[in-house]
């Protein structure tokens, strides 16, 4: 029986920009139910096939989310716990899951025991919750003091995570979150800057408050099985697609991409291929995936693969209608406030929404494409096929980047008679001498073939 995650659609949303959230924090302000927007928007998730969300950063923060002020509460300019325990409780009942920002590398400076270094110096008691807190020079901030941060963001205050006072608040937190407010899984910040022992001793207090409880951590670059595996995470970023997906589109060259497949899921050699790995062509962090291609139209055959590769795919929120964003200065043109109603009737790219639409329904009703053995059929500098395969269920994929039509013939790696298109009209093409020839692939498109 395989657990949800791994049959997962996720749906990615920043909250504290897509509410419309101020930028800064008031933590005099009393909390204003910005996330009770996700109710008018739960009807177009459920019609991409999205089945889980994962909320940016929710705990209460000084300014974008990432420096956090304390674990214990909903940011104010997004609601309280009341607020979050609704939301949580009506999109489990539309069977859709949650999963948040855990950010637990770093703190902001407001949070509380660091604000008490700052009033009490050597004598405050949480010295020690902080890594390499020294009191014989100073911060770049003038502080008497000067500490560890995350990549050299003097706001971002690096925790010591080896420190049990430590774990045992953040443990604490945890748990409520768990219990009380019913979260399904936990997205690990800078997962790669935690302390390997941490994120042990994390995932065996998740696990046993609730057993099916997913942890992915974000992983930029690294071995994944360092940190997905038995007694860690569940799932880690999938960067080295993330670049591969766009890069093999940007330059024709599906080699790429190809390379990245054979070398993560490989049947024989694939050094990830009993990993679900988490899927995705842009997010918070990066240049929205239609700011990157130097076609428009490639975005049509990028979300095949999203659909049809190994792992778990994720859409960022407001990328289904192909809007664009690139990261300057700041990241708020990456994290837009965006009105359902005004984007589903402009202009935006309704026949993407469509297509996510079809390659969800496809994939769920697929055990091959959720859980197969991925094998390489061929691959051309514009055209790249490969199959899916469980039991007797194979399915083919087939993608074109060329702005022309084109065919190819393929082998087919199981015994069939025919290959049933299944995102296209269901077409059929005969299998002849373990060989099909597939005729008119379709400009920046794909096709989705059944063996039967």
């Amino acid at each position: 029986m395989n657990p949800w995650y791994n049959e997962a659609v996720f749906y990615h949303i920043y909250p504290l920009g897509f509410c419309g959230a101020p930028k800064s924090n008031d933590f005099k302000a009393e909390p204003v139910e910005r996330l009770e927007k996700i109710y008018d928007w739960i009807d177009h998730i459920k019609y991409l096939g999205v089945n889980s969300i994962y909320f940016g950063p929710i705990f209460e923060s000084t300014s974008h989310g990432y420096d956090t002020t304390d674990y214990n509460v909903v940011d104010r300019r997004l609601g309280n716990k009341d607020t979050f325990i609704k939301l949580v409780n009506t999109l489990h009942k539309n069977n859709i899951r949650v999963v948040i920002d855990g950010v637990f590398n770093h703190v902001g400076r407001d949070f509380f025991a660091f604000k008490d270094i700052l009033l009490k110096g050597q004598k405050s008691k949480y010295c020690n919750w902080f890594h390499n807190l020294n009191f014989n020079q100073k911060s770049p901030l003038n502080d008497p003091f000067s500490y560890d941060t995350w990549n050299g963001y003097y706001n971002l205050v690096k925790l010591n995570l080896s420190n049990q006072e430590v774990k045992e608040y953040l443990f604490e937190a945890i748990k409520m979150w768990v219990k009380e407010l019913d979260i399904d899984g936990l997205r690990l910040d800078c997962a790669d800057c935690l302390d390997f022992n941490f994120i042990t001793e994390l995932s065996s207090l998740c696990k046993k408050t609730k057993s099916d409880f997913w942890l992915m951590g974000e992983i930029i670059h690294g071995d994944y099985n360092r940190w997905a595996n038995t007694t860690m995470l569940d799932s880690v970023t999938n960067y080295e697609c993330y670049k591969g997906l766009y890069s093999s589109h940007n330059d024709k060259n599906y080699f790429e991409i190809a390379y990245s497949f054979n070398r993560q899921f490989g049947d024989n050699f694939g050094i990830y291929r009993n990993i679900y790995l988490y899927n995705f062509l842009d997010n918070h962090d990066v240049n929205r995936i239609a700011s990157t291609l130097k076609c428009s139209d490639y975005i049509y055959p990028l979300h095949v693969l999203l659909f049809t590769m190994p792992g778990i795919p994720s859409i960022y929120y407001g990328s289904e209608w192909g809007i664009k964003g690139t990261k300057n200065i700041s990241d708020d043109d990456l994290r837009p406030e965006l009105d359902l109603t005004s984007i589903s009737s402009s202009n935006s790219n309704k026949k993407l929404i469509e297509l996510i639409h079809e390659l969800a329904k496809i994939r769920k009703n697929s055990k091959a494409l959720k859980h197969g053995k991925y094998f390489q059929i061929r691959v051309l500098n514009e055209q790249f096929a490969y199959a899916r395969i469980l039991e007797e269920d194979c399915i083919i994929i087939i993608v074109n980047l060329s702005e022309k039509a084109s065919s190819l013939e393929i082998d087919i790696p199981v015994k069939g008679v025919k290959v049933l298109d299944i995102l296209n009209n269901k077409e059929t093409f005969k299998i002849e001498n373990n060989k099909c020839l597939i005729p008119d692939l379709l400009p920046c498109w794909g096709r989705i073939l059944k063996v039967e």
